[in-house]
């Protein structure tokens, strides 16, 4: 039960969500019993965004939920691969990317919690 939400400091395409989207699919496996096949990603383009006092650059700020407990490794390397899409699809500079892990021990779906 992951989610991806994505606030994007520049307008994104169609082709462009899609193909984050598609990446990010792939990526969130690296989390060990997470596939796409439970991954919600939601994406806010056109975000008001300043970094280090500054709008002039693109800037991206992913933040990532999963249900269970923390997995620093797994996050680390999923990280990376996070910043690896952003910069190769979006051209976003990867010391201007934040993403935020959040770890929930409550999830509902379904009309029910897990």
């Amino acid at each position: 039960m992951p989610f991806i939400n994505s606030k994007i400091s520049t307008k994104l395409s169609a082709d462009d969500e899609k193909k984050i989207k598609e990446e990010l699919g792939e990526a969130i496996s690296i989390i060990p019993g997470k596939s796409e096949s439970w991954l919600m990603v939601g994406f806010e383009d056109e975000a008001k965004l300043y970094f280090r006092g500054d709008n002039s650059e693109p800037v991206v700020f992913v933040d990532v939920s999963v249900f269970g407990s923390e997995n620093p490794s797994a996050f680390d390397k999923l990280t990376a691969k996070i910043c690896d899409i952003y910069n190769s699809v979006l051209g976003v500079s990867k010391d201007h990317i934040y993403v935020k892990y959040s770890a929930v021990s409550n999830w509902g779906w379904n009309g029910g919690n897990f």
